[in-house]
């Protein structure tokens, strides 16, 4: 019965550890989970006209509202949500953070 019990202790251990290892983006850069917090790389970011995959293994903690996808009304000022501009191919051209 200890033994189990020291089993499940350790695999409790080694599965929350697993979760605390940090994000890199392609690029390298580490990822900050909780919005955008470097405005002026992001807007440079926006202005290559990511497509929405691009945007996403990106920016992994902002969630990219596209059209006909339902949000709450409330008010966030940690830029999580952002609202895009979509080009004629799905490109991401613009758009602010509601």
């Amino acid at each position: 019965m200890r033994t189990r019990l020291l089993a499940l202790s350790v695999l409790g251990v080694a599965v929350a550890l697993a979760g605390c290892h940090h994000a890199t983006r392609p690029d390298g850069t580490r990822i900050d989970k909780k919005g955008v917090v470097n405005v002026p790389g992001f807007e440079a970011f926006i202005a290559t006209h990511p497509t929405q995959e691009q945007f996403k293994a990106m920016y992994p903690g902002v969630l990219l509202m596209l059209p006909g996808t339902i949000s709450t009304m409330e008010i966030r000022y940690d830029n999580t949500r952002f609202f895009p501009q979509l080009d004629k191919d799905g490109h991401v051209i613009g758009g602010d953070f509601h």
